[in-house]
């Protein structure tokens, strides 16, 4: 006789009170975003060249096999490989291109005739692949029209007045049937099987059946049923959590498919069966609940970054150094962004539109002020060789008051022009200050002969009052009296001394001159006359009547040129800062300002005691 085979009939809590925490995840409801990506496959093509990597993937989606599905992870793994090359280019090419100096923002990938050969095989291979989806989509519409159809004559056979005996063969053509029939819709999987499965176990229960073909099927079906609670059990040793949750599917259903067993046998076998089930769905749980936690942290790291960028003020940039920084944070940042995973598969795609729009706002504002500056340096630029051009012709003039005046000027302009374009403004600065430093070099140089040819008279002077110190008025006063006469008009005839020394040196003369007059009884022409010691070359030159008006006009014209200079000295100590030496430089000319303003001091003093005394 022949046997019946059937579903357990606990299986009927599949989907009923107890199972919800360990019923199969439907592969349908997995996350899209989630490949797990077989690296042994993927080195199986490392040595392959582009050009290969895309004939390869030509001939696989040409030549699918079994299903287009089915070559999923190969086409994946060909990928990962032709990316690696294509990214691994790139970034070779960026680096060159950094290195000739460019900026890194503005690299643009050269154009791959392979990659995009590779693109489109890859968009023909996913539309073919979404047409054997639909297809298989269809396929089980179909099959779950099927199954309702044998449930519906399932019933109807129970239902029937006819003898359980005589319905065997019927029914059991029907459990042959529904076993041939495919796979259904995976929202309609449970209630399916339950219905049908209801039916089979009414079925059972109202069929008076010969108790030894019973226990035979009961027997035969626990043997199943204990190969596939032993398949379950070592699931738990299968590395791929993914891939042992699939397995666990394929054995729910031939679980599904397998007749009952002994009544007293079937609470525990189902037990085993579903302890086994619980194991790898917890995994397989966890496995996801970690991807989903890994995703979520990822999408609070992007739109860290995001509002980073976001948050810079564009009006807060006002020179190429601040937007340089600025622009060299944010490709840092892009950097980070690299090397953070997934975000989840609903935000990625608009958490990454919002960090590209960050990116780009910036960067082409920082395109546009470059820009503008450019023009207004090159505007500055030209201004600036102006003001050269004007110093240059003006270096070698010996007009030093005048010309003083007029490279003040020059660089008082200077000061109010705006920068220029960084490789160009040292050069341009320099042309300046040299020009500048021509001239005052040589201003300087004219002055200190001038302070050495005073220093030499000074000398010269010490020595002639040093020998009327010295005159032998005793021997020979005929003799000494002579040469006396010839000392003092000697000395008159020296010219200028050190302002600071001059009415020391004329003091000591007058005494030494008036001291050997005295021993001697004369009285010299002219030999006290101050006058004669003012500073201008030769001898008597006027009346003592003239005496303070032309010592007046000799102290003036002196004070206005050390005025002169100490205007010189102040303007230049704004041009300090592009000197190498600016501090000991500053402190020297600081202290040559201080000497001359006590020169200017004493030379007050001196044109206040001559109007006192006229």
């Amino acid at each position: 006789m022949d046997t019946l085979e059937n579903v357990d009939p606990q299986a009927q809590t599949v989907s009923g009170e107890g199972w919800d925490n360990n019923s199969p995840i439907n592969a349908d409801e997995l996350p899209e975003q989630v490949d797990v990506i077989d690296e042994a496959k993927v080195n199986s093509y490392i040595n392959l060249s582009e050009e290969e990597l895309v004939e390869k993937v030509k001939e696989l989606v040409a030549n699918p096999g079994e299903s287009y599905l089915a070559i999923k992870s190969e086409v994946e793994a060909i990928k990962q490989s032709f990316y690696r090359i294509i990214n691994h280019k790139k970034e070779v090419a960026k680096e060159a291109f950094v290195a000739e100096g460019n900026e890194e923002a503005d690299f643009v990938a050269p154009e791959n005739s392979n990659e995009q050969a590779f693109k489109d095989i890859l968009t023909k291979y996913r539309e073919k692949r979404q047409a054997e989806i639909q297809r298989e989509e269809a396929v089980k519409e179909a099959n779950l029209s099927r199954k309702k159809d044998i449930t519906l004559r399932l019933k109807e056979l129970i239902e029937s007045p006819e003898d359980c005996g005589k319905k065997v063969p019927a029914f059991q053509k029907l459990q042959e049937e529904w076993k041939s029939v495919g796979q259904v819709p995976a929202t309609e999987v449970n209630k399916t099987r339950e219905n049908y499965q209801a039916l089979v176990e009414t079925f059972y229960d109202n069929l008076k059946m010969d108790n030894e073909l019973r226990e035979y099927d009961f027997k035969k079906n626990l043997e199943m049923k204990t190969k596939l609670c032993e398949l379950a059990e070592k699931l738990d040793e299968e590395a791929d959590v993914v891939a042992a949750f699939k397995k666990l599917q394929s054995l729910h259903e031939e679980w599904s498919n397998q007749g009952p067993v002994a009544k007293d046998m079937r609470e525990a076998i189902w037990t085993r069966f579903k302890a086994a089930s619980t194991v790898i769905n917890k995994k397989h749980n966890e496995f996801f609940d970690k991807l989903r936690a890994a995703a979520n942290e990822n999408l609070e790291k992007k739109t860290a970054i995001c509002e980073k960028i976001e948050a810079i003020k564009f009006d807060n940039l006002n020179s190429f150094k601040e937007w340089q920084d600025k622009g060299n944070a944010i490709v840092e940042l892009q950097k980070e962004w690299k090397t953070i995973g997934f975000a989840p598969k609903k935000f990625n795609t608009s958490i990454y539109t919002r960090f590209r729009a960050a990116c780009d706002a910036f960067f082409n504002a920082k395109a546009e002020y470059f820009k503008s500056a450019k023009a207004v340096f090159s505007d500055n630029l030209s201004k600036k060789v102006a003001l050269c051009e004007q110093a240059e012709a003006l270096k070698d003039s010996t007009d030093w008051k005048e010309t003083t005046d007029k490279l003040v000027e020059l660089q008082k302009e200077w000061k109010t022009i705006g920068p220029v374009a960084k490789k160009q403004s040292d050069a341009v600065w320099k042309r300046f200050i040299s020009a500048c430093d021509a001239f005052f070099d040589a201003k300087n140089k004219n002055f200190k002969d001038k302070r050495s040819a005073e220093q030499t008279n000074l000398e010269q002077k010490k020595t002639v009052i040093e020998q009327i110190q010295t005159l032998d008025v005793v021997s020979d006063p005929a003799a000494a009296a002579e040469q006396l006469r010839a000392l003092s008009e000697q000395f008159n005839s020296i010219g200028h001394v050190p302002l600071k020394d001059k009415d020391a040196t004329y003091k000591a003369f007058k005494l030494a001159v008036e001291e050997k007059s005295d021993a001697l009884n004369i009285k010299l022409r002219d030999g006290g006359n101050r006058r004669n010691n003012n500073n201008h070359k030769g001898g008597n030159h006027g009346n003592a009547d003239n005496q303070p008006k032309s010592e007046a006009q000799r102290l003036l014209k002196q004070k206005a040129a050390l005025e002169s200079e100490v205007v010189t000295y102040q303007n230049n100590m704004g041009f300090l800062a592009a000197s190498k030496n600016a501090s000991s430089l500053k402190d020297n000319i600081e202290k040559k300002i201080a000497d001359m303003k006590s020169e200017i001091a004493k030379i007050n003093a001196k044109l206040k005691a001559l109007n006192e005394n006229d």
